[in-house]
């Protein structure tokens, strides 16, 4: 039987400088949003570039090292754009929110994301997790995880009645949280959570340049890597097997 392959990359390059996207802003989540997503100190709230892309990337342009383990290349407030209109928004598996800290006249803290959901699946991944300086070592990132995590675990509620308190959630069954392997703030954020490590996924992203990381040499022969180091001629070995 004949077939095609008619794939096409997506192609980036164009969207416009300074694109914060449709007016209104469309999040296109492929899930129910609780719009009390809050404890009595933070909220988080859809990230709407027009409102929150400045900020952000004000925050950042005065400390990169902030995304020092990112495997997005987010130097620029354009860069940013693009990853939020074509990561985020144009992906339904994705949503990303603002934390809002409601002491401080509801500054904005940082941001945090859910991504890679999975109806099927019943699962997603917390990503994008970034506090701004001011805000780090205080209450904002807890409140922020633990907000993103009631939102996915907490089963949805039946309509509310005597009796009955209302939850909103999605009913997932696994979170899941990666993070670069020498990311130690990370890795203590996750277990203060209560999430449990389960491994080491090697080679699982690519670092763009100018991330930790990036620059290791080409693989050729390179012992960290299985198919340079057996792997091709176990295969092989398998292939030619009479």
């Amino acid at each position: 039987m004949a077939y095609i392959n008619s794939y096409e990359k997506p192609e980036r390059s164009t969207l416009l400088p300074g694109y914060f996207g449709p007016d209104p802003y469309d999040i296109n989540w492929a899930f129910p949003l609780n719009e009390t997503l809050e404890s009595e100190r933070v909220k988080l709230t859809p990230f709407i570039p027009s409102l929150h892309a400045q900020e952000y990337a004000a925050q950042v342009g005065v400390r990169p090292e902030l995304h020092r383990w990112f495997p997005l290349d987010l130097s620029s407030l354009d860069r940013l754009l693009t990853e939020v209109e074509v990561r985020v928004r144009r992906n339904p598996s994705w949503i990303l929110f603002a934390i809002i800290d409601k002491p401080h006249g509801s500054a904005m803290a940082g941001v945090i994301g859910l991504i890679n959901a999975s109806p099927e699946n019943l699962s997603a991944e917390i990503g994008w997790v970034l506090v701004f300086p001011a805000f780090q070592r205080t209450y904002v990132t807890s409140n922020a995880i633990g907000i993103m995590l009631q939102y996915a675990f907490e089963l949805p509620s039946p309509e509310p009645g005597p009796g009955r308190s209302v939850r909103r959630g999605l009913g997932f069954r696994r979170v899941q949280w990666t993070a670069h392997s020498a990311n130690k703030p990370s890795h203590a954020a996750a277990t203060r959570m209560g999430l449990k490590e389960e491994g080491i996924l090697r080679w699982t992203r690519v670092s763009h340049e100018g991330a930790e990381g990036h620059g290791i040499p080409l693989r050729t022969g390179d012992p960290l890597n299985d198919w340079e180091n057996g792997g091709r001629e176990q295969v092989q070995r398998l292939i030619d097997r009479k």
